[in-house]
């Protein structure tokens, strides 16, 4: 028998997820997926949630936010889904967060750095992620202090996405004194970069910011190779590092990233070792990556909440008890949704940012500054 509130029966729990699951961002979705399911199904093994099973509708937006729309109003009044969780991407989020939050269904653990989805006015969004903003900030330090570099470019998606990081970078150099040298845009859900690349040139960066998908970027930075233009390449943690590493083959060696969790094998990192166990019994073939892991570790958040809250399960108490715990410890991943003092509620759990470059391999190592990978 169900309950009186949408998504919740005696024994179990429906969540949904609209995102990529087809076109140039698909492994950004199917490895959310696959982190979450892998998740609910360590939970369910041992029982699920208060005897409650954990289940995951999905739809596929294919990136594109009028999709995004349709298939959270979908998830909301076909499936009477309890809470959203694992949505990939800005322009989707951006365009699915007014209905979710008209319908006051949680809104969990989207893949981006938005600066919106951090705004005080939302009540209903839980962002596990540090930010865009964090992110290119990291970069602009690591590439002025470590290398003393000044001449930096940035390449973006024009879209809500791309500006996001655009925007982070420009302050981030405006904090410096400094000003950009070039800039380039290419269409989302294209690899049409190779205009946006020759603007790149024309301003002889030393360094350029990529904000984009793994495909367009990979082109990208192919085509640069190509023509013998060979700048320092560092791309936020949305790319998809994986993937990314996957498209590139040997060009990819010395690209960096910035990544939002810790490395997805590295089993002496508790939610690591946890994370590659489950991953292990719900997908013996799947290799543990960046994004994953963080699909596992947002399930893994979603759990926090719906455990506190008990047999007497509603949204509000889900989004009380993950906004209003303070800090939450995830098998030493550390997330602190403390009171902030110019906002009711601190939304965003993470400020982690770590480096990681491509090595000679195609895997990833870390990176304790530029020029110095750790082996």
């Amino acid at each position: 028998m169900a309950s009186d509130v949408p998504g919740v029966f005696d024994d179990r729990v429906v969540f949904g997820q609209s995102a990529a699951f087809s076109g140039p961002a698909q492994e950004l979705g199917i490895n959310m997926n696959l982190g979450i399911m892998a998740a609910f199904e360590e939970a369910n093994r041992n029982g699920g949630v208060h005897g409650r099973r954990l289940e995951l509708v999905t739809r596929d937006d294919a990136y594109e936010p009028e999709a995004a729309i349709t298939n959270t109003q979908a998830l909301i009044n076909d499936e009477q889904v309890f809470s959203l969780i694992g949505a990939v991407g800005t322009p989707t989020s951006r365009s699915a967060t007014p209905v979710a939050a008209e319908a006051d269904i949680p809104y969990v653990a989207p893949f981006t750095g938005a600066g919106f989805l951090r705004d005080d006015h939302w009540e209903n969004i839980i962002n596990l992620r540090a930010s865009y903003a964090q992110e290119t900030e990291e970069m602009v330090e690591r590439l002025t202090t470590d290398l003393g570099i000044t001449r930096i470019a940035v390449m973006f998606q024009d879209d809500s996405f791309g500006r996001a990081g655009y925007n982070g970078a420009l302050a981030a150099l405006e904090r410096r004194g400094m000003s950009l040298v070039a800039t380039g845009v290419y269409p989302r859900n294209t690899t049409a970069v190779k205009s946006g690349l020759l603007d790149l040139r024309l301003g002889e960066p030393e360094a350029v910011i990529l904000i984009g998908a793994y495909q367009p970027l990979a082109a990208l930075i192919s085509w640069a190779r190509h023509i013998d233009f060979d700048p320092i390449f560092m791309t936020v943690s949305f790319v998809g590092s994986n993937a990314l590493a996957d498209e590139l083959g040997p060009g990819g060696e010395g690209v960096y990233v910035t990544q939002v969790i810790p490395f997805p094998t590295d089993q002496s990192i508790p939610v690591v070792a946890s994370y590659t166990a489950a991953l292990a019994a719900y997908d013996p073939e799947a290799e543990p990556g960046f994004v994953s892991l963080e699909g596992y570790i947002a399930g893994r958040m979603a759990i926090v909440g719906l455990e506190a809250c008990g047999a007497a399960l509603d949204r509000d108490c889900f989004l009380e008890n993950i906004l209003g715990a303070g800090l939450i410890d995830i098998d030493g991943f550390a997330m602190d949704f403390g009171l902030e003092e110019d906002r009711k509620v601190d939304n965003q759990g993470s400020d982690a940012v770590f480096l990681t470059v491509i090595d000679a391999n195609g895997g990833y190592r870390s990176a304790a500054s530029l020029g110095e990978a750790t082996p």
